[in-house]
């Protein structure tokens, strides 16, 4: 894999993992628009997959370090000292792994499904377009609920909403913010809670993945490409995490909603004209 190619799709991982527009879909369309052959072994993509995973979890965890620290040490009394969580954020921290539940049960059981049936150029740019204009809608929602107010209810209903991000298209930070913003969060919060439910989604997909990466071996050539991956994709999530929030206290996600609709139709148009195939 060309150096140049590593640093690109890193940077794409890093801002799309975090800005409402779908990483997974980006990771598909960018080599598909510019004729990349990098990911026609499977092995590679895998590996590389892992490296621009590992990246964007290193920026969410580091951005949200104090918090982090927070949910786990007011969290584990259940699991340490059996005692109940007294504290705001000894709740939130279960109710943020009980968000994860739903998508991870479904992407278990319909991992296979999922890879084989979707990720075509065509899904993802009709996903970018269905997507944006649902966010474009809960955006609209005068929300004014604090983080402080996420309950057992909202985390079930965020993680349903979170499996949909198993589409490639879909976004999970999109669709996270869609769920929190429709059921009255304000957009910080609804930011926040989309931004730390993605640390065990993240983690959960690097450790699974590297199992695999480290029963198949690393391609010795992937090392290099490897390191400028994490280093590009964290750094660039570091910045789309600290943008976004401090984009959303002044403005709406619309901007959001225009790319990827604009994204979205671009796509279509390339399909439509005959200048990309749209099965991929």
């Amino acid at each position: 894999m060309p150096i140049l190619h590593a640093i690109v799709l890193g940077l794409v991982q890093g801002f799309s993992e975090f800005l409402p527009i779908s990483s997974s879909g980006h990771l598909l369309l960018v080599p598909w628009l510019f004729e990349w052959n990098d990911f026609e072994d499977e092995k590679v993509k895998k590996t590389f997959d892992v490296a621009l995973h590992l990246g964007t979890f290193v920026a969410v965890l580091g951005y949200f370090r104090h918090d982090v620290t927070t949910y786990v040490r007011e969290g584990t009394k259940l699991v340490f000292s059996r005692q109940k969580p007294t504290t705001v954020e000894g709740r939130l921290a279960w109710f943020f792994v009980l968000a994860t539940v739903p998508a991870a049960a479904i992407g278990a059981l319909f991992e296979d499904v999922i890879d084989e049936a979707l990720g075509t150029p065509l899904i993802i740019a009709i996903s970018l377009i269905v997507f944006g204009v649902l966010l474009g809608w809960a955006d609209r929602i005068a929300g004014k609920r604090e983080l402080e107010e996420f309950t057992a209810p909202d985390a079930l209903k965020v993680g349903v909403a979170q499996a949909l991000a198993l589409n490639p298209g879909t976004s999970r930070s999109g669709i996270t913010i869609t769920a929190a913003r429709a059921i009255g969060f304000n957009r910080d919060a609804a930011a926040r809670i989309s931004f730390v439910m993605s640390l065990p989604v993240i983690a959960g997909a690097v450790l699974v993945k590297t199992y695999g990466v480290i029963t198949e071996g690393i391609p010795s050539n992937l090392y290099v490409p490897m390191a400028v991956g994490i280093a590009t994709s964290g750094v660039s999530g570091l910045v789309a995490v600290w943008g976004t929030l401090r984009l959303i206290r002044t403005r709406s996600f619309m901007p959001f909603v225009v790319y990827r609709i604009a994204a979205g139709i671009f796509v279509l148009a390339l399909i439509a004209t005959g200048v990309r195939d749209g099965s991929g």
